[in-house]
């Protein structure tokens, strides 16, 4: 059995009775974890930078996709990676000559979609923000102060002892207590809130596995939808439906100091469709954090085993987190862009952005083997490239491996990957 233990927010180390109730918490908006979200993601951004642009390169260029992908499913996505055809360009000489480019079946968009700022206008307290454009705060003064008590970490107790000095009762705040400021800070909108979810596991641990995560196409579509990602976004389509290739990038991070040192897999998101420029620039929020992969110790005498089921469990959350694109890549899903056209999309998988310790995880593959192809470390130098490592490379060297190691449970740890090439 797993051993009981509280539930704990990752980034300030508050105790909850549980994990939905932390949840919540991470979810409220202008608060201090949704602060130290950011900074985690513009760590994330600045352990993997974009490559440059070219100086002579423009911005409206198109995106590249990997043509590795294999969509969950029967529907075959080779015609959104194919070449472009080649297509004659009318061109007419002179100094005001004008240029027309064909592209045949254009993404479609249909009217029925939403904006940005609609979700505003939807919003319950909209017809006060009509008024008060700092509602439900009183004043931009007061919406400073408000801003800066979120975001400077403070807990609750701190809080209240700050708004009980005489001074700061001098400045006839609307709120007195660290309750009415939470309270009005969820009031405000907020993005894709947080989940949680025990993930069960076949061997013990020695604290419970939660899963905190949030719905990956509701990150996509904050980025999608974003107005400041207009005119920014290149749209590749198959009979009028847009492809969405989105980037997925993790790296295993220390998210607590001080505070139990938790570690964890940030998991971002983003789209491929997106211009160079915008999405390189952390200021743009490009990545969003969609999952906080976790990071437990197994019971287990084996060091090895350990390991193993450390990586096993990583691939079970992602199989959790990302089973909404898998369907979106499958059948497709209605999206708003940042103009309110609702486009019929699909979500596959363009780019995973990760260091090598991961990729090797990723791939199920350890020891010297390439995580990408079917080369080990004694043929790297060779001078042709060998043959891609696939889904179905890697199905069919599992079962070999199952196989060979019977009914014990967890025998294939004993099985060499150079057994398999």
């Amino acid at each position: 059995m797993q051993a009981e233990a509280s539930s704990y927010c990752p980034s300030c180390g508050k105790k909850f009775k549980d994990h939905s109730s932390v949840a919540r918490h991470m979810s409220q908006p202008l608060s201090g974890c949704n602060t130290w979200l950011e900074d985690l993601i513009q760590l994330e951004q600045s352990s993997h930078p974009p490559p440059e642009d070219h100086p002579m390169e423009a911005d409206n260029t198109e995106p590249h996709i990997s043509k590795s992908y294999e969509p969950v499913g029967s529907m075959d996505f080779g015609d959104f990676f194919s070449d472009r055809e080649s297509i004659p360009r009318d061109k007419t000489q002179g100094e005001s000559s004008e240029v027309t480019d064909h592209f045949p079946n254009p993404p479609l968009a249909f009217e029925e979609g939403y904006t940005f700022l609609s979700l505003f206008d939807s919003d319950e307290n909209s017809t006060y923000c009509k008024t008060n454009l700092y509602y439900p705060f009183s004043c931009r003064k007061e919406w400073q102060v408000a801003s800066w008590l979120l975001r400077s970490g403070l807990s609750m107790g701190k809080i209240d002892s700050f708004l009980a000095l005489e001074m700061i009762k001098d400045l006839s705040l609307s709120f007195r207590s660290a309750r009415e400021l939470r309270g009005r800070a969820e009031m405000l909108p907020s993005g894709p809130h947080w989940k949680s979810q025990v993930i069960t596991t076949t061997h013990p641990t020695k604290s419970p596995v939660v899963l905190y995560w949030r719905d990956p196409l509701k990150c996509i579509l904050s980025i999608f939808n974003h107005p400041l990602f207009h005119d920014r976004m290149d749209y590749s389509a198959r009979t009028g439906a847009p492809l969405l290739g989105t980037i997925l990038s993790s790296d295993k991070t220390t998210i607590t100091s001080l505070t139990g040192d938790c570690v964890a897999h940030p998991l971002l998101i983003s789209l491929a469709n997106l211009h160079m420029n915008p999405r390189s620039k952390s200021s743009t929020n490009s990545f969003v954090l969609t999952a906080l992969l976790p990071v437990v110790k197994f019971v287990h005498k084996n060091k090895r085993m350990r390991g193993v089921l450390q990586d096993r469990l990583i691939h079970q959350c992602l199989d959790v987190v990302l089973q909404p694109l898998k369907q979106a890549a499958a059948h497709g899903t209605m999206l708003s862009d940042p103009i309110g056209c609702s486009r019929y999309c699909f979500t596959a998988l363009a780019s995973y952005i990760v260091d090598t310790p991961e990729a090797m995880m990723l791939s199920t593959v350890r020891g010297k083997t390439s995580p990408m192809t079917m080369a080990m470390y004694k043929q790297f130098g060779d001078s042709f490239q060998h043959e891609p490592r696939t889904k179905s490379t890697t199905l069919a060297q599992l079962a070999v491996v199952c196989s060979r190691a019977g009914q014990i449970m967890w025998r294939p740890i004993s099985v060499k990957p150079k057994d398999f090439g």
